[in-house]
């Protein structure tokens, strides 16, 4: 894993993000790569994604929005997604797709990231509060919103 490195996703490389596998009982928690890039076409100037590469192997796909305008603080700097392949994760893959995204984050002048998960036996939580995140919230419909100090 000394060779990660971050790329936009694209069309070159969607195909492998979209094949990355998943350990038993996460897939309730995560959509497909190609369902997060459509949703983009709604307000492409605030989206950022990425595929975390080692070597020449797409290990992983982040998708994050930087909205100025947000009505709500969480929106203006919010992880909408997280997706490390099976093989790969427990490897550092996660933690530095998070802190790529939080250095982003510090280059626009913000100072928190934030993220919604949704709780569960097989969910994100153990994981995003290994990263840093810390819980500040909860959504109308039960999920748990984090905040990163940046």
């Amino acid at each position: 894993m000394a060779d990660l490195r971050l790329e936009d996703l694209s069309a070159s490389n969607i195909a492998a993000a979209n094949a990355l596998s998943l350990k038993p009982g996460q897939e309730q928690y995560v959509t497909p790569v190609s369902y997060s890039a459509a949703a983009v076409i709604i307000n492409p100037a605030t989206s950022w994604q990425r595929v975390i590469v080692d070597g020449d192997d797409v290990v992983a796909f982040i998708q994050a929005d930087f909205d100025p305008q947000a009505p709500s603080e969480e929106f203006r700097s919010i992880l909408w997604r997280i997706n490390v392949d099976a093989d790969d994760q427990g490897k550092g893959v996660g933690r530095f797709a998070v802190e790529a995204l939080a250095d982003e984050a510090r280059k626009r002048g913000l100072d928190a990231l934030y993220v919604i998960w949704e709780p569960g036996e097989d969910g994100p939580e153990a994981f995003f509060l290994r990263t840093g995140f810390e819980p500040v919230g909860e959504t109308n419909y039960g999920d748990t919103i984090g905040k990163l100090a940046l």
